[in-house]
C-alpha cells in the first residue's frame, strides 16, 4: 500500500511539471480522493477503503448528480433494514407490527429513481459523515417520526444515550440523543407551526380547538436552541388545517375556519407560506447559525371513507402507481407554497454563505397509502387505538427519507472537500 501511495505522489509530481493549472487541480483532487476515505469507517485502512469506493467518489465529483426524487416504488425482496424487535426505540404510535398488523408487504418496497440507483443506507458511513456534528428535526410529530426512523437505521452500528432531560422537562416533545463514540447529537424540537402559537379557546386545548398564530414571530421553543446545529430539517403540515386566527405585528389580520364575525377570511395556504418564510428568515438572521437547512416537504395523509375525526381509515396494503394518483388539490398547494419559499431562502442565503436544500418527499409518499399505522398504532397519550393515516409505520416507507438524507449528506461532504482543495490550491 505504501508503494501504491508513492506511485500516486510520483504521478502528481510529473503532472505539476507538465500540466496546465486547472487540469493539475483536477488531478490532485482525484489523487486525494483515491487515498482519503471520505465518508467511510476510519477504523479501517484508508487505502483499502478507498479501493472499494474510488469509482463512486470520482463519479460524484465529475458527473451530474442523480434526481433521486423522480422514480417509482419497486418490490424489495430483501425487506427492511430493521424490525420492531431489533430496534428498541420505536414508539407505540408507529410500532405497527407490535399491535398486530397482519400484512407485511408494505415493508418490502424500495424507491427506485428513474435514472440511477439510490444508495443503500449505510449506518457506519452516515455516522462518519456526521462525526462531531449535530442534527435537528424541527416541526411536528411527523418530523419526530423521521428522527425515530433514523435512530432505527443507525441501531445496527451504535446505540445513543437519551440526554433529553439535560435540556428540558418536556421530554415527550423535545428529544436529544447522543452517540458517544461519534460525538453526534440528533434532536427533535417540537414546533408544529414553526411560528409562535397560543390557544384561543376559553375551554382550553383540544384536538381541534381554535388557536392564535403569530405569522411574523418564529417559535422560540426551537429558535432558542437551534443556533449551533450543523444540520436542520424543517417541516410542517397537518396542523394548518385547524381553526386559526392569524396575527401580524401583534394584530389580528384574518382567520381560517374560525367562525368569528367581522374577521377577514384567509386561506391555510397563506399561513403556511408565512410560517416557512418567517422560519427561513429567522435562521438567516441568527448571528451564529452556519448550518445547512433542509426543507422536508409536505407529507400526505391517506384517509378514506371519512375524515380523521369521522371514521376515516387507510387499510390499503400496496402502493399506488403513478397512473392511479397524481399530485393535486391541497397537497399540491402546500407543496408548491413551501418550495417557493425555500427557493427564495436559497437565493437570499447564498449572499450570507447559508445553504438551503430540498428534501422532496411529497410525491413519493403520495404513492404509499399502505404505509400508515391505521388502527395498528397506539397514541402517546391515549389508552386506545386510533386510525392514524398521518404518521408512518416503522419500519416502512419513511425510512426512504433518511436514505435521501444520507445521499444528500454524502454529496455535500464531497463538495465541501473539493471546494476546500480549490480554495487552498
Amino acid at each position: 500500500m505504501k508503494a501504491h501511495a508513492a506511485d500516486l505522489n510520483g504521478r502528481t509530481k510529473l503532472l505539476i511539471e507538465n500540466t496546465p493549472k486547472m487540469v493539475l487541480l483536477l488531478a490532485i483532487i482525484l489523487s486525494l480522493l483515491t487515498v482519503i476515505p471520505l465518508c467511510l469507517d476510519t477504523r479501517r485502512s484508508p487505502l483499502s477503503s478507498a479501493r472499494i469506493n474510488v469509482g463512486e467518489l470520482r463519479s460524484m465529483v465529475l458527473e451530474k448528480h442523480c434526481d433521486i426524487f423522480s422514480g417509482e416504488w419497486v418490490p424489495n425482496p430483501k425487506g427492511p433494514y430493521y424490525s420492531n424487535e431489533s430496534c428498541r426505540l420505536i414508539i407505540d404510535q408507529q410500532n405497527c407490527m407490535k399491535f398486530g398488523r397482519p400484512d407485511t408487504e408494505f415493508m418490502n418496497w424500495r424507491w427506485k429513481p428513474r435514472e440511477c440507483e439510490l444508495p443503500l443506507f449505510n449506518p457506519v458511513q452516515f455516522l462518519e459523515i456526521v462525526r462531531g456534528k449535530s442534527l435537528a428535526f424541527v416541526g411536528d410529530s411527523v418530523g419526530r417520526n423521521q428522527m425515530e426512523s433514523l435512530l432505527c437505521l443507525l441501531a445496527s452500528e451504535a446505540n445513543p444515550e437519551d440526554i433529553s432531560h439535560k435540556y428540558t422537562s418536556e421530554t415527550d416533545y423535545f428529544k436529544r440523543w447522543y452517540y458517544t463514540e461519534y460525538k453526534f447529537t440528533v434532536a427533535t424540537l417540537w414546533s408544529p407551526f414553526l411560528v409562535k402559537s397560543s390557544d384561543a379557546d376559553p375551554n382550553g386545548h383540544s384536538v381541534n380547538n381554535l388557536m392564535n398564530l403569530y405569522l411574523d414571530e418564529a417559535d422560540e421553543s426551537w429558535v432558542s436552541q437551534i443556533e449551533n446545529f450543523d444540520y436542520v430539517i424543517i417541516s410542517a403540515g397537518q396542523w394548518f388545517f385547524r381553526p386559526l386566527v392569524y396575527y401580524a405585528n401583534g394584530q389580528p389580520v384574518g382567520c381560517h375556519n374560525c367562525n368569528i364575525n367581522n374577521m377577514t377570511a384567509l386561506t391555510k395556504y397563506h399561513a403556511y407560506r408565512m410560517a416557512f418564510r418567517t422560519a427561513f428568515r429567522t435562521l438567516q438572521r441568527l448571528k451564529n447559525y452556519k448550518g445547512i437547512t433542509f426543507l422536508r416537504t409536505f407529507s400526505p395523509s391517506h384517509f378514506e371513507n371519512g375524515d380523521w375525526d369521522k371514521g376515516g381509515n387507510c387499510g390499503r396494503t400496496r402502493p399506488f402507481t403513478s397512473q392511479e394518483v397524481e399530485l393535486d388539490g391541497y397537497t399540491m398547494e402546500f407543496y408548491l407554497t413551501q418550495v417557493e419559499e425555500l427557493r427564495a431562502a436559497e437565493k437570499q442565503g447564498m449572499d450570507m454563505g447559508l445553504k438551503f436544500s430540498l428534501l422532496d418527499t411529497t410525491e413519493i409518499m403520495l404513492l404509499r397509502p399502505d404505509g400508515h399505522p391505521n388502527q395498528y398504532g397506539h397514541s402517546m397519550h391515549k389508552n386506545k387505538t386510533v386510525n392514524d393515516c398521518v404518521h408512518w409505520c416503522l419500519p416502512g416507507p419513511i425510512d426512504t427519507w433518511n436514505e435521501f438524507l444520507f445521499y444528500m449528506l454524502k454529496i455535500e461532504r464531497r463538495r465541501a472537500v473539493v471546494e476546500k482543495l480549490i480554495r487552498n490550491a
